[in-house]
């Protein structure tokens, strides 16, 4: 691992000394995102020697929540099981990149993006109640609601890192540190046939969730038909990636 590092920080002091060769597009694939389940691709493009600008891709299948810790630290219900929280989605970024100093697509840069976002959401929320129906009468059950849905996000934010070349037309990009600040929103559905007593036990545990969301503001509640959570509030992320391309 220290080996590695030692390399990585070479790199750019080699790389400067090479003629970055191809012309004024490079297609990227940010491999450091498939340690998150994403699939990241990028399209950039050179306007003027130390100006470019960038569309990027990525897709994530849905699966396992990452960093479910940290959610779990933020919304502090014990109605969610955090276990079998899912999520997936696909984000497009804009980015414009300003490159100081080494020349055209190559070294040191300061790049703003805008992120857009949308993820599929899938939240078990728990709740138990005791029957007061025949012929369950006193019996108590403990059950999931599988809220299903969509949250979009808008997040602008700021990226600093390191593009160079380690081969004729491949070049490596080292994205050392960024994060964007937004806003995210959506709607999540469970629909099922509930009991009055499901109903109730229902919606204390939406309100038990919606009292402690932090900064989110959720609302929604339970019927005999299913239930319904609205999220709505600040959306985040850090950014650091490595990223390999072919100059073109």
């Amino acid at each position: 691992m220290k080996k590695l590092l030692i390399i990585l920080l070479c790199l750019p002091m080699f790389a400067g000394a090479q003629k970055l060769i191809g012309g004024k597009n490079i297609i990227r694939w940010n491999i450091g995102s498939m340690a998150l389940r994403n699939y990241h691709f990028t399209y950039e493009r050179s306007l003027t020697r130390n100006l470019s600008a960038s569309l990027s891709y990525r897709t994530m299948p849905k699966g396992t929540l990452p960093f479910q810790d940290k959610l779990a630290d933020i919304i502090d219900s014990k109605n969610v099981n955090f276990g079998n929280f899912q999520i997936g989605g696909t984000a497009w970024t804009l980015e414009g990149r300003v490159y100081i100093g080494l020349g055209r697509m190559k070294g040191f840069y300061v790049a703003p993006y805008l992120r857009f976002a949308d993820f599929d959401i899938s939240a078990p929320v728990k709740y138990t109640y005791t029957s007061t129906t025949p012929p369950t009468t006193g019996q108590t059950f403990s059950k999931e609601a599988n809220f299903v849905g969509k949250i979009k996000s808008t997040s602008p934010g700021l990226l600093l890192g390191w593009q160079f070349q380690i081969a004729t037309k491949i070049v490596l990009d080292l994205q050392i540190i960024g994060g964007h600040y937004g806003s995210g929103s959506g709607d999540l559905n469970f629909l099922s046939a509930l009991s009055n007593d499901e109903v109730t036990a229902l919606n204390n545990s939406i309100n038990d969730i919606k009292n402690n969301s932090g900064p989110y503001k959720l609302s929604g509640s339970a019927n005999n038909n299913g239930a319904q959570i609205k999220a709505d509030g600040p959306w985040f992320g850090i950014r650091s990636n490595i990223g390999i391309g072919v100059r073109f």
